[in-house]
């Protein structure tokens, strides 16, 4: 697997930070300015996904965007948008790979979706808590996990502690 950087600028509505993600062989740093987060990709398990990540991430598309979507307890949600809140314009989307049997668990990192399961873009979300009604089930697609944080978890509750704000 190709090494890419992922530079997100901010955590949140209020704090801008610059924050970078590189992944070497089957691993994604995302750094942020609140620290690093260690991804174990699974590249087996969902490879349309690392695929996009990985196309993305070379391509520089995830330079200065943020957090945009902050709810602890929940996940942190990011890839889509810059510090001015605007929507960056993404490839089109891929087929969900939900059925990879991997749940929705504190620490995993997945794609961010529409209601259309088949509608993943660019944003991802890291669960802050386990979150097994986003899994998967019969009759109910869910959300395509594709990795792990192996370390950096402090960093994930860190910054689903900061105050935020709606813009």
């Amino acid at each position: 697997m190709k090494s890419f950087l992922l530079r997100l600028l901010g955590v949140g509505f209020l704090i801008m930070s610059e924050t970078s993600v590189a992944a070497t062989g089957s691993n994604l740093l995302l750094e942020t300015s609140q620290g690093q987060i260690e991804i174990k990709l699974l590249p087996d398990i969902a490879p349309n996904h690392i695929a996009r990540i990985s196309e993305l991430a070379a391509s520089g598309f995830y330079d200065g965007i943020i957090f945009h979507r902050v709810i602890p307890n929940f996940m942190i949600q990011g890839g889509g948008f810059d510090q001015t809140m605007q929507k960056k314009s993404t490839n089109p989307p891929i087929k969900n790979e939900s059925k990879n049997r991997m749940h929705n668990t504190r620490g995993t990192i997945a794609m961010a979706r529409t209601n259309d399961p088949d509608s993943a873009t660019a944003q991802f979300f890291i669960n802050h808590r386990s979150n097994l009604q986003l899994d998967w089930a019969p009759g109910r697609e869910g959300y395509a996990v594709f990795g792990e944080v192996i370390d950096g978890m402090d960093v994930v509750d860190y910054i689903a502690a900061i105050e935020t704000a709606r813009k």
